[in-house]
């Protein structure tokens, strides 16, 4: 029971400091000194827990990945790569529909802060004949922005789940893939009123196909060849790098815009966390605890990671605080470790402090709980999906 009481005052403290926006990296950091204290951890022991978190192999795959994916969001923002994919999508499709759809679709390719209010004003464009509300262009361009971070290895979240795990990322995303695609049939289910005719369509660029080869080629050197995502990253850049013709100039101008001190301190502060964890025995404890008395892990393995989401609005954020817990009680079950990160996703999308739904809905003056009304049954049947899986899968 103490062990109870002491997480839960560390987490409580985790949510409270990340609601004020603290960079989650210090979060982590100091969440962990709170961990040393209530322990009472001798200095060997803390010398231990720096030791295993800068000789890990997940601290140096993690610095990797998360660093080229800035460096490939920064190759594809500058070459306009994903602006030629919006024109071709509104070229191809057929569905109005479809093509206000994919604007937050694409943008949402991206893992940028807030990115919601820059597809925004295109869906506010494209919707500007029909009969939407602002409650109704809200959904549309949050709701569209987000599944991708379920499956796509370009989002924080799944890479850290998945190192934090040992989990394969192919079997994550294979598993995840359920829940992100009832994310793009709930909208079209919600939202059914906008016709079916598109006055938008224009020729596509010359060679669009180009275009999407740098996302496809990552999915399948990821999942069909199964190569790890460090090296997937690595590579996809290079190839970009060498097919944009960068000069050694521009390649120094990408590193400056594309590495951030703020992820090598996130990373560090996650890993930390992780091994105070376990070097204080907090993780052993706990899972003694439930085994010891019969309390059913399926609900803790939904509610933990949801109720982070919910308060904190932060896929890092969720996984970084609850999965070093959920390890004790799942051991690397896969099933179960997806349902655990699309519960804390559900918690993030209905969260009322997160970035994208609250620019979303100031752009459009849209009324939160109007916008509520459709956000909700869509998030529920997301859940149902996902725990049918569970259910099917165990």
């Amino acid at each position: 029971m103490a062990d109870i009481i002491k997480l839960t005052s560390v987490l409580a403290f985790m949510v409270f400091l990340l609601r004020k926006r603290w960079n989650v990296g210090g979060v982590m950091f100091l969440s962990s000194l709170v961990l040393i204290t209530l322990y009472l951890l001798p200095p060997q022991k803390i010398l231990t827990v720096f030791r295993n978190t800068l000789t890990s192999g997940i601290t140096w795959e993690l610095m990797i990945a998360l660093t080229f994916i800035r460096f490939l969001e920064v190759i594809l923002r500058r070459a306009r790569i994903l602006a030629r994919m919006m024109t071709t999508m509104k070229a191809v499709l057929r569905s109005r529909m479809a093509v206000i759809i994919s604007m937050p679709l694409l943008i949402g390719m991206l893992p940028s802060v807030g990115g919601a209010y820059f597809s925004a004003p295109m869906v506010d464009e494209a919707t500007r004949e029909t009969d939407l509300t602002p409650e109704e262009k809200t959904f549309l361009n949050y709701w569209y922005r987000h599944p991708w971070e379920l499956i796509l290895p370009l989002y924080p979240g799944i890479i850290l789940a998945t190192l934090l795990t040992s989990v394969n990322l192919r079997e994550y995303i294979l598993l995840n893939l359920p829940a992100a695609l009832t994310m793009v049939i709930t909208g079209f289910l919600i939202i059914r009123k906008t016709g079916s005719g598109s006055d938008q369509r224009k020729r596509p660029p010359d060679r669009f196909y180009l275009d999407f080869l740098p996302i496809v080629g990552l999915f399948l050197l990821v999942i069909i060849f199964k190569v790890s995502l460090s090296i997937a990253l690595v590579l996809t850049v290079f190839i970009l790098l060498l097919t944009l013709r960068y000069t050694p100039r521009g390649v120094v101008q990408l590193v400056s815009e594309g590495f951030s001190s703020n992820v090598i301190f996130l990373i560090l502060g996650v890993i930390i966390f992780k091994e105070t964890l376990e070097v204080s025995g907090a993780v052993i404890n706990l899972s003694d605890f439930f085994r010891n008395h019969s309390i059913p892990v399926l609900p803790l393995t939904f509610f933990l990671p949801f109720v982070t989401g919910l308060l904190t609005g932060l896929t890092v954020g969720f996984v970084s605080s609850s999965f070093p817990l959920l390890l004790s009680l799942l051991g690397n079950d896969p099933v179960s470790l997806s349902f655990a990160f699309t519960a804390g996703y559900i918690g993030v999308l209905i969260s009322p402090v997160h970035v994208c739904l609250v620019l979303t809905r100031e752009y459009f003056h849209a009324d939160m709980m109007k916008s509520y009304r459709k956000i909700i049954p869509a998030a529920s049947a997301v859940f149902i999906i996902s725990l049918i899986q569970v259910l099917l899968l165990k």
